[in-house]
């Protein structure tokens, strides 16, 4: 994933940038980059975070940029942001998506007089370069970045700052917010909305599909419209997003709490205690505890002071490690007690498995796990979703596949139909072979409605295969 903060001030905006960069560090954990313009022209950082926080790797950098126009991101691919100089005269890049048809690009792009691109390691291609690229095949910036929102299979939003100002453009169908929060001496725009609220900038706009805004200090200037279609991330609110966010005029934590409530509404599980896995667990289940009447607790507590995210590292066996180490057992909390989980997923399930295991392990007398999302049947194409290098990785498309042989794929609609005998069959396999007192999925109408956002304008493909 990642996330990104612009910012155009009649002022320096170094405070600003840096802080509200460092507000999306839960988007990324691998790379941070910041540039800014200014009187010395512009200037970059970038630094790997894998091991530290953002701000301790920026905080000498804050100190000694300077300027009043900015970008900075949180990436977990590639080193960005890039600084560029073409045709189009100088300018910075830093971008928020996925390229699926990266190779289709290359060729088409050395074809037509690219004489090379720098490669990362691993082999890979610089995505953001190879936005840049694009970008540069068309006689300005408006037109070269619809080209590349064009030409790109999956999704890319972008800043794109140059002297005069700066570039927000939201990816062609939506698929990731774009927000503008504005004060009085400057706009700023951002991925996540609460990354500005304490740097003291309000709501001003937030981009539609395929929209692009130049912004400076003093104004903000729609340059390429909207378009009608959207189908925005919904797993935004259900997990990735932070909680004091809103998109599309929905509040992250409000989603969270609503879906938890419609998911106790059909269920009838007999328990002690509701709780969530933190943290995207947690408002999912105090929504669930207030509409069930059953109490919220927190039979474990997460050490955050020092342990980094649980998807951090590489290896998958390292990822489930540091999940759960960084999860404390209550035992008076635990002993004795029939208690129901809530978390926002069940992608491979190895996690989920073990956090049961824990709870066992500390006297849990019953685990009734409850997953705030449908089962996830294909790999999103759109936003690095899941790191998994197969759609077999995925516990419930295993499960399928044992179920059905070479019948699989042409079975895949009757899985993810929540009042088929297929689909119960799956969900009662998955939960034995993790070893859940009992297992229920959220249903997908039933997720898309806590949202408050039309359905159709919603990407659903991970749930159902439907773009």
């Amino acid at each position: 994933m990642g996330g990104f903060f612009g910012v155009a001030s009649r002022r320096d905006c170094v405070f600003d940038l840096f802080f509200g960069t460092d507000y999306h560090s839960h988007l990324g954990t691998r790379r941070g980059g910041m540039v800014v313009y200014g009187e010395r022209g512009f200037d970059r950082a970038i630094h790997n975070i894998e091991n530290a926080p953002f701000r301790t790797k920026f905080e000498r950098d804050m100190s000694e940029m300077r300027g009043n126009l900015g970008i900075g991101c949180i990436s977990d691919t590639e080193p960005q942001p890039l600084i560029v100089r073409s045709h189009l005269g100088n300018f910075a890049i830093t971008t928020v998506g996925r390229i699926n048809n990266v190779d289709a690009l290359v060729k088409e792009a050395f074809a037509s007089g690219t004489t090379h691109f720098l490669e990362m390691s691993g082999g890979n291609i610089n995505a953001t370069e190879l936005v840049a690229a694009l970008i540069n095949a068309r006689d300005s910036i408006p037109e070269g970045i619809r080209h590349a929102q064009r030409k790109i299979d999956g999704s890319m939003s972008m800043l794109v700052l140059t002297p005069e100002g700066l570039y927000a453009a939201r990816d062609r169908m939506g698929r990731t917010p774009v927000i503008i929060g504005r004060k009085e001496d400057a706009f700023c725009a951002v991925f996540e909305s609460s990354a500005y609220l304490n740097l003291g900038y309000a709501d001003y706009h937030e981009l539609g599909p395929g929209e692009i805004d130049f912004i400076t200090p003093d104004s903000v200037e729609v340059v390429v419209e909207p378009q009608d279609e959207m189908r925005i991330c919904t797993f935004l609110w259900v997990y990735y997003g932070y909680p004091t966010s809103s998109y599309e005029g929905m509040n992250v934590e409000a989603m969270r709490c609503s879906c938890g409530a419609m998911l106790a509404r059909r269920d009838h599980v007999d328990a002690d205690n509701v709780a969530g896995v933190p943290d995207s667990g947690t408002a999912h289940a105090i929504g669930y505890a207030n509409q069930a009447g059953i109490p919220f607790s927190r039979p474990f507590i997460k050490y955050t002071p020092t342990w980094p995210r649980s998807f951090m590292p590489t290896m998958q066996s390292k990822r489930n490690l540091i999940a759960r180490m960084k999860l404390i057992p209550v035992d008076a909390l635990i002993k004795g007690r029939s208690l129901v989980m809530i978390d926002d997923s069940i992608v491979r399930g190895t996690q989920m498995r073990e956090t049961t295991e824990y709870l066992y392990n500390s006297g849990a007398r019953e685990v009734h796990v409850r997953a705030a999302c449908p089962p996830i049947l294909y790999g999103c194409k759109y936003l690095n979703f899941s790191r998994s290098a197969s759609e077999m990785d995925l516990i419930a498309r295993r499960v399928i596949a044992e179920f059905e042989g070479d019948r699989a794929e042409a079975m895949l609609d009757a899985y993810a139909d929540p009042d088929a005998p297929e689909y119960a069959r799956m969900v009662q396999e998955i939960g034995r072979r993790l070893n859940f007192t009992s297992l229920k999925y959220h249903r997908l109408d039933d997720m898309l409605a806590s949202t408050g956002v039309s359905p159709c304008k919603l990407c659903t493909y991970c749930w159902n295969g439907r773009e």
